[in-house]
């Protein structure tokens, strides 16, 4: 039964243009509920094409549930958001009439409880009609469009033959006979009666009133048709005030409805409460008088039940409003009081299921979706969160789609301006971006994270490209983030600085000589560096991090490791940090992070460059030609092909020699441009005006005293390899002198080392007749 809520009023017109805006994005944010709908319906068919087993009746069954509760979304919200806007809504305006219906109408638009109430009946049956479609038509029964036929036949039998039967049967056949005479129909009739009834109350159950009384008549009942159709409120449109003006013009209107609504309301409440009739028949008549107790007697579900204690509770309200405007019938008045002083809420109705004798009532009232529903319809978006919370802190995960469908409903409502505890709905949002993660929903994962706070996106942001090692992915993904409006900058920092950071060695002084092999880990670090590339203006962020990877791959000798991330940086890079610069207006000098950070990768640079000439410089000393073995000379040719052989090595000797020099050359030029490193030394910042980071402090001032000591030994045993004394004995000048202070740098241990390798230079330099310091010794002259 739909009492009707009447032609909506046309729109307050207001001409608050904030007002005006609200109203369009609210109405819009409604509508879109419709499309999510839709889209669950194609997913619904989708799954239901790919099997029917029982996985994928599970799914299946979430679906299904998923699109019944935006149904009640959409329907309730939609009344809500008018509501709120003070659209077609009377909220205090009642205009005295004569005519139930015009009372019941006005009643539902001013009251919000009993037209969102009636919407909630209005889904439940809704969802009804979906699932039995069709049914009525196919159903086949022994009689065809004759009341009883089989017991007519028996009664007609009986009359001819004048036998009396054997099993009693009622003599007359009118609609109380069975009742009045207490005996029994055709056991073919019995049976149809029993059928007829369970689908009688199961089309209203889905709100199919009319095709209920058009199934009556097939079956030969015109009169229960009569009797389903007494509910209606009676209006005499010929008695209201308006057509009272026009009487003398105007022609008589057709009444509507029942104007004995009450007599046959006390008539249908007493049918419920006959023990004797079937319970189908009971619950039919007991849903049409507001008989609450006879319906429930027939509800197997939880949907059932609500819609049983809302159709009761809406019907009790529009009788109290009845009664209070003076238009209730006598007859209404001699119902049991429990219904005529019911106070039922919304609140009182879950209460009720909550207390269920039934077992699957009972268990689905705590159904995930069932829960969401009931909070929805009480309009309780607290004790919606709280469920939502504990939901996800228990220890059995959450359906897929229940919780995509959680991370949707908090987006609308957050769409609608609605307050909701921020802490629960950033919980939800992360538990399905994680989901989105684990499934690779890579497309949809950043449109989801630019919902939650912009400190947490960016770090879930960070978290999920920290997965993505497809390099075709990765322009896709940072591409997606700056649509979805994602600080990318921020981003793409925070997953370099994560990984760089990972499983960290600590950075301080070590004896290691020994190169180290590239790990694992170390290719994640170096891959990493990738995610700052992609764009442009990231060019000085990506200089300073790949920096920071280095710093750590040269303190662990990992030069090759250093190399490849070197590489990876783009040669123009310092002339695009200050084309950015300039680019935007700026005359000043660079940000001193920048500067320092380009003079660290010069630095770093220099080193790399040393380190690769000593590296070639080494593999070149080590592969010197091998001086022939002079065969025996007893035969002339053996003789020739010794000279040949000699004369061949000391070619190949000559050109190994020339080459050494040059690679010798080379290494000291490189080495000394790390040591003499101009503006203040190798691995010291310019400017000082930067923001302190003692972290990059301290890795650089360790890398000194790593990485200078180290090289100042290569070149030490380079020049010694090469009896090149005199410059070796030089380098200690280098060291020593205040203008580098590059004494600094070393251990008490690495100088002892140092002056030691400088003990054998000098005393070389003595075995080849020159001084200690590698000059020519001076004649003595003796006076007398």
């Amino acid at each position: 039964m739909d009492w009707g809520q009447g032609e909506l009023l046309s729109p307050v017109v207001r001409d608050d243009e904030v007002t005006i805006a609200a109203r369009r994005r609210r109405k819009t944010t409604v509508a879109c509920i419709l499309q999510l709908g839709e889209n669950v319906d194609v997913l619904q068919s989708v799954v239901l094409r790919a099997g029917r087993d029982s996985k994928t009746a599970g799914v299946r069954w979430l679906l299904q549930q998923e699109n019944c509760s935006w149904r009640l979304i959409t329907s309730l919200y939609r009344d809500r958001v008018q509501l709120a806007l003070g659209d077609d809504i009377m909220t205090d305006m009642v205009v005295p009439s004569e005519s139930e219906k015009v009372v019941v109408e006005q009643l539902f638009q001013r009251d919000a409880v009993i037209r969102q109430s009636q919407l909630v009946v209005d889904w439940l049956e809704s969802i009804a009609k979906d699932q039995i479609g069709d049914f009525s038509d196919n159903i086949e029964y022994y009689a065809k469009n004759v009341c009883w036929e089989n017991t007519l036949h028996a009664l007609k039998l009986r009359r001819k033959s004048g036998a009396s039967f054997t099993i009693p049967l009622v003599t007359e056949l009118d609609p109380d006979a069975p009742l009045r005479q207490q005996r029994p129909l055709a056991n073919l009739d019995r049976e149809d009666d029993a059928r007829l009834l369970k689908n009688l109350f199961t089309l209203i159950r889905a709100g199919m009133t009319e095709e209920a009384q058009r199934l009556c008549k097939r079956c030969g009942q015109a009169w229960r048709a009569a009797t389903l159709e007494g509910w209606k409120l009676y209006h005499d449109p010929n008695r209201t005030s308006e057509s009272r003006l026009s009487a003398a013009s105007a022609e008589l209107q057709a009444v509507e409805g029942n104007p004995q609504r009450g007599i046959w309301k006390v008539c249908c409440w007493r049918m419920a409460e006959e023990e004797q009739l079937n319970r189908y028949e009971r619950a039919i008549y007991a849903a049409l008088s507001g008989n609450l107790k006879p319906i429930l007697a027939v509800c197997e579900s939880w949907e059932d039940c609500v819609w049983a204690h809302f159709r009761v509770m809406v019907d009790s309200l529009v009788e109290k409003d009845l009664m209070s405007s003076g238009m209730a019938h006598q007859e209404v008045e001699t119902l049991p009081r429990e219904y005529l002083e019911a106070n039922w809420t919304m609140e009182k109705v879950f209460e009720e299921l909550q207390a269920s004798e039934l077992k699957r009532v009972f268990e689905e009232t705590s159904e995930h979706y069932h829960v969401i529903q009931k909070f929805v319809i009480l309009g309780d978006l607290d004790g919606l969160l709280e469920e939502f919370s504990d939901w996800l802190t228990a220890s059995k995960p959450l359906p897929s789609h229940l919780l995509r469908f959680m991370t949707h409903l908090l987006l609308f409502y957050r769409s609608l301006g609605l307050a909701l505890k921020e802490e629960v709905c950033v919980d939800v949002l992360k538990a399905y971006v994680s989901l989105l993660i684990r499934d690779r929903q890579t497309d949809l994962v950043a449109s989801y994270v630019s919902q939650l706070p912009a400190e947490l996106a960016t770090v879930q942001y960070a978290a999920f490209l920290e997965t993505v090692s497809q390099p075709e992915l990765r322009p896709r993904c940072l591409q997606l983030a700056t649509d979805a409006g994602l600080d990318v900058a921020a981003i793409t920092k925070l997953v370099v600085e994560t990984v760089r950071e990972t499983n960290e060695t600590e950075f301080t002084h070590h004896n290691q000589t020994l190169e180290m092999g590239t790990t694992k880990e170390d290719l994640r670090k170096i891959d990493v560096i990738d995610w700052l590339l992609f764009d442009p203006a990231h060019r000085a962020e990506s200089l300073k991090q790949s920096n920071a990877i280095m710093r750590k791959f040269l303190a662990l000798q990992k030069h090759d490791a250093a190399k490849v991330v070197f590489s990876k940086v783009p040669e123009d890079s310092m002339r695009e940090i200050y084309c950015q610069w300039s680019g935007v207006g700026q005359t000043t000098a660079l940000p001193a992070e920048d500067e320092n950070a380009i003079r660290e990768h010069l630095c770093i640079r220099a080193y790399l460059e040393a380190h690769e000439a000593f590296t070639d410089w080494f593999s070149h000393s080590s592969s010197a030609p091998q001086k022939p073995v002079p065969a025996s000379e007893a035969k002339f040719t053996e003789r020739v092909a010794n000279e040949m052989r000699e004369k061949e090595y000391q070619a190949a000797l000559s050109a190994w020699s020339c080459r050494l020099d040059v690679l010798t050359e080379d290494v000291k030029e490189r080495i000394y441009n790390v040591l003499l490193f101009v503006d203040g030394g190798w691995m010291i910042d310019n400017r000082q005006d930067s923001e302190p980071d003692s972290e990059r402090s301290h890795q650089m001032a360790a890398l000194r005293s790593l990485c200078l000591p180290r090289l100042s030994f290569l070149l030490l045993s380079v020049l010694q390899n090469s009896s090149r004394d005199q410059e070796a004995l030089r380098l200690a000048d280098i060291i020593s002198s205040d203008q580098h202070r590059l004494y600094q740098v070393f251990a008490k241990e690495e100088l002892r080392r140092f002056l030691q390798k400088l003990r054998e230079s000098s005393l070389s330099l003595l075995d080849r007749g020159l001084d200690p310091l590698g000059y020519e010794l001076q004649p003595c002259t003796h006076t007398h």
